[in-house]
């Protein structure tokens, strides 16, 4: 007998608590697309007492003075983080009575249902009865409420992953639970908003690489939404910049002459790598309006520019970027293809100290022996392409007066000082610089000759001053 009663003690109380269990706690999950997209939370009618007996409301003075239900906070104005003291103001949640045993509650002879409230320290009232107990009651069954939070709530709070919780009584002793939890559960997510999934960067003047500033590319706002403190974390898809030249011909960069960085503060600027890094200056903590946004940047040296990136072609690297929770638990990818082009390019400039050059024939020494000339850096050169140079004139005969005479161009030959190539000067451009690589204001001395031989077909010209125009240009090769 002792042991049978026992038993029967035990059965009752699990089955005790598993009900207050049960009815305790209303949990409300919100949704990540209504938090990261600030648009308004409804939920499904959701029980929050249960009405097993009654079907009417309590009234004194003789059945003509109702009591109406009320829900009052009993753990303060806000809705309290479960592993943390962060907060959400009770305004964030709105209610409304739903229905009671499956229909709303008579509201005859002056009764009503308030619009949504939010729970308070004071008693707020969920149904207004009415006025005698002659108006109507309501069904026996589960008692639900519809909740809300506004879009303009997300924009206003932080809603941060866990569960926020608020102590609840209510004041009629049939509808049980007598005291509830309400608790709103946030689950933790990282949601990038923006997604910059190319760069194309171009470059189409050569004055970009005489400057000796640090190149900088921003790669448009990043925004990234989560209900986690995270960390920006960043590396390249491989530890090189992959290079095809104007021409065709591959080639590769080391990537660690990028650096990634930000404008502003938000991340430390650091070499890129294959490996992943941590670029964030600080932990990116959960906000008001659940967003984080910054502008990444991209930097190369104007020296790294210059020496690395300054050929004419296609210069492309990924970026695999990793917005991470604090804890590692969770985190959330993107990548973004960055292009660099470099456009075909290329000057000649001539000082104008060296735009003319002169050669006096007034002894007969300059005739048996003819003249040379060089002129220093009378050339500055600039081709980002491999390149030959090439020399002409504008008539294959000198003028006089604007008149042309029988003096050949030949006569003038047109070479680089130091290389044995000396092309006698035509119409037809001719070439005097062979396998030029790409090269920024180089400065070229230009040597100019008349032999000996075409020294003296000059003997018995007329005493006059005869000219001509030289001109240089480029061949891509």
């Amino acid at each position: 007998m002792k042991m049978r009663i026992f038993f029967l003690v035990e059965i009752f109380i699990m089955l005790f608590g598993s009900s207050v269990m049960n009815a305790q706690d209303v949990y409300l999950s919100i949704p990540e697309n209504n938090i990261f997209n600030r648009t308004e939370f409804t939920s499904v009618p959701t029980r929050l007492m249960t009405n097993a007996n009654r079907t009417n409301w309590d009234y004194t003075f003789f059945g003509f003075l109702p009591t109406a239900p009320t829900f009052t906070s009993t753990s303060g104005p806000t809705f309290t983080h479960s592993s943390s003291l962060f907060t959400l103001p009770s305004s964030v949640l709105l209610w409304q009575l739903e229905s009671m045993g499956g229909q709303l509650p008579s509201t005859g002879l002056s009764g009503s249902l308030p619009g949504f409230q939010f729970f308070s320290t004071s008693s707020i009232k969920w149904f207004e009865p009415p006025s005698s107990s002659f108006g109507g009651g309501f069904s026996r069954g589960n008692i639900n409420f519809t909740f809300k939070i506004p879009a303009s709530q997300f924009t206003a709070n932080a809603f941060r992953a866990g569960n926020y919780s608020m102590d609840i009584t209510q004041n009629y002793n049939d509808f049980t639970p007598r005291n509830f939890k309400t608790i709103l559960v946030i689950s933790p997510s990282i949601r990038w908003v923006t997604t910059a999934l190319t760069k194309y960067i171009e470059i189409s003047s050569l004055n970009d690489y005489r400057s000796t500033s640090t190149r900088v590319w921003d790669l448009g706002n990043t925004e990234i939404a989560h209900t986690v403190d995270l960390n920006f974390w960043a590396k390249a898809a491989n530890n090189t910049v992959q290079f095809t030249s104007s021409k065709g011909v591959p080639g590769s960069r080391n990537i660690a002459s990028i650096k990634l960085g930000s404008n502003g503060s938000s991340l430390t600027t650091k070499a890129l790598s294959a490996n992943f890094q941590n670029f964030s200056t600080s932990n990116l903590n959960v906000v008001e309006g659940n967003r984080s946004s910054f502008i990444p940047e991209l930097y190369v040296s104007a020296d790294d520019f210059k020496n690395y990136f300054f050929e004419a072609g296609t210069y492309t690297f990924e970026l695999n970027l990793n917005a991470r929770s604090t804890d590692n638990s969770i985190n959330s990818l993107q990548n973004t293809a960055v292009q660099l082009k470099v456009l075909p390019r290329s000057e000649i400039t001539i000082p104008s100290s060296g735009r003319n050059v002169n050669f006096n024939f007034n002894t007969a020494g300059l005739y048996a022996n003819g003249q040379t000339q060089v002129i220093p850096n009378q050339i500055i050169l600039s081709n980002n392409e491999s390149f030959e140079l090439y020399v002409k004139s504008d008539e294959n005969y000198f003028k006089k007066g604007g008149l042309q005479t029988n003096i050949n161009s030949n006569i003038l030959q047109i070479g680089i000082d130091g290389s044995s190539v000396n092309a006698p000067l035509s119409k037809t451009p001719q070439k005097i610089l062979l396998d030029g690589t790409p090269v920024l204001d180089r400065q070229l001395s230009v040597k100019y000759t008349v032999s000996p031989a075409d020294a003296q077909s000059l003997v018995g010209k007329e005493n006059s001053t005869y000219s001509i125009n030289v001109y240089y240009s480029f061949t891509a090769i």
